[in-house]
């Protein structure tokens, strides 16, 4: 059977009441001869999209009016692969587990400065004992917060958060715990740390786009021991308790207009 995909606007909606009412739809779903499979919801845009497989798109309608009266506003043939190319891999959620799903990530990067030359400084063994608990610190530190690990890129890791605030706590997070290491190398307080945030494009478990090149062009130009942020991530988290240093403009690689940046005073962050 051909795979669906439909589109529902909300007035005004709750993850938890669209959790419940895709629980009325697996109840309903034999009796239509559908099959859902997911949905998605995004509460800042108040829409929700179901994916289903079933005979034709009338099954559809008719499996949502019987269960709980919310009929799609568009219902459209789709193709799997090509799902999964726009929306990123398809994860299935607990029936009844209210969630939200969002193009918009904060992204964070970090970079342990010199880390090539660790092995000549310090030998093989305490050089990879660094890089392992620079690894530890890092993500320890994206899970506490509620974060996600992207990749790690060889001297460092990029992660992505739903929220902005979460993810600058997690910067301070990590500079904090590179600080209280008992590093005797100094290799952790040289740790760069830069976040943006906007809505990258995913793709095969990676994310891609302006924001993730900001966030990493911010990390290359963020001094040793700091976290430097977008002007966008500052503005987001206002009120949050984060204290900045002065704005500073930049020439970024890949930017054609200088960006405006600043540094997180993480010592005395919330």
């Amino acid at each position: 059977m051909p795979f669906y995909m439909d589109r529902h606007e909300f007035p005004s909606v709750t993850a938890e009441l669209v959790a419940a009412a895709h629980l009325q739809d697996l109840a309903v779903q034999e009796k239509f001869g559908v099959q859902f499979l997911n949905y998605w919801f995004d509460t800042d845009r108040q829409t929700a999209f179901c994916l289903a497989r079933a005979a034709n798109p009338e099954a559809v309608h008719d499996a949502h009016a019987a269960s709980h009266g919310f009929i799609p506003t568009e219902i459209i043939e789709v193709n799997e692969n090509a799902l999964e190319l726009f929306m990123g891999k398809i994860v299935n959620h607990s029936p009844g587990e209210p969630y939200v799903e969002t193009a918009f990530r904060t992204i964070l990067f970090t970079d342990l400065e010199g880390s090539t030359s660790l092995t000549q400084r310090l030998g093989d063994a305490r050089a990879m004992e660094i890089l392992r608990l620079h690894d530890r610190v890092v993500r320890d530190a994206i899970k506490s917060c509620g974060g996600s690990e992207v990749k790690h890129t060889g001297d460092g890791v990029m992660a992505s958060y739903l929220s902005v605030s979460r993810g600058i706590q997690s910067a301070v997070d990590m500079q904090r715990h590179f600080a209280d290491a008992g590093d005797t190398s100094g290799a952790l307080a040289r740790v760069r740390v830069g976040v943006s945030a906007g809505e990258p494009v995913t793709e095969r478990d990676d994310l891609f786009g302006a924001a993730v090149q900001l966030a990493a062009r911010l990390c290359q130009k963020a001094e040793p021991g700091s976290i430097l942020v977008s002007s966008g991530v500052r503005d987001l988290a206002v009120g949050k308790g984060f204290n900045y240093g002065p704005v500073r403009r930049l020439r970024l690689k890949g930017f054609d207009d200088s960006q405006q940046a600043y540094e997180v005073l993480w010592r005395s962050a919330v």
